[in-house]
């Protein structure tokens, strides 16, 4: 019995994880595409699905600690998932802070960096996509690919914040739009950080080895 709460909960947090997958993937496409519509559904529609994944998934891991006590092997699992369970629900509120800095720069502008935000949105979905790929098949080896993206997000953001840093200088009027691409910049960090968290605690999970603030060689 408790090993089939634990593959129902699993089966819970995948689904939160598709929809949050889908979030990240509709904010990136409706801000290159200029795309109300799709920036609308992610706030109006999928974040508050996303908040009733995450209050579900947390009601049943605490029925299920006070009901079966689990240790070992099966408390681990249970830990990770509540852990997993507040990194999507972060990388959800991420989603929709790119959403809403993606509607103020529909009209009005930065132009030039189009490319480079594209780039570090797509390694970041392929981080978080295979952060839950490797929680599903156990894969240690998609997980430490997973910690060691982090840089190239990093770079990417480093990148985009120098250009906007010289493209400020002297030129008041761009700052507000600015400052929205740095949101956006920070805020897929945020979501390859969170994604590499999960990563880790599949490495955690399977090897009971802990990387955690250990350099990746």
């Amino acid at each position: 019995m408790l090993r089939e709460k634990i593959a129902e909960l699993k089966h819970y947090l995948l689904m939160d994880a598709s929809l949050v997958e889908d979030m990240l993937g509709r904010s990136i496409k409706g801000l290159l595409d200029r795309d109300p519509a799709l920036l609308e559904e992610v706030i109006n529609t999928n974040e508050p699905a996303a908040d009733d994944y995450d209050r579900e998934i947390e009601r049943m891991c605490v029925e299920l600690i006070a009901q079966f006590e689990p240790v070992a092997v099966d408390l681990r699992m249970v830990i990770m998932i509540i852990k997993m369970n507040k990194d999507l629900e972060r990388m959800a509120d991420h989603a929709v802070n790119i959403c809403e800095s993606g509607l103020f720069l529909i009209n009005n502008p930065v132009n030039g960096l189009s490319e480079k935000l594209k780039i570090m949105g797509d390694s970041t979905m392929k981080m978080l996509k295979d952060s839950i790929s490797a929680f599903v098949h156990e894969d240690i080896a998609l997980a430490t690919t997973v910690c060691a993206g982090d840089d190239i997000v990093d770079e990417a953001g480093d990148r985009i914040l120098k250009d906007l840093t010289e493209l400020m200088k002297g030129k008041k009027d761009v700052i507000p739009r600015c400052l929205h691409v740095m949101r956006i910049a920070h805020n897929l960090e945020r979501i390859a950080d969170l994604s590499t968290n999960i990563a880790e605690e599949v490495i955690y999970i399977v090897e009971g080895r802990d990387i955690k603030h250990h350099t990746q060689g």
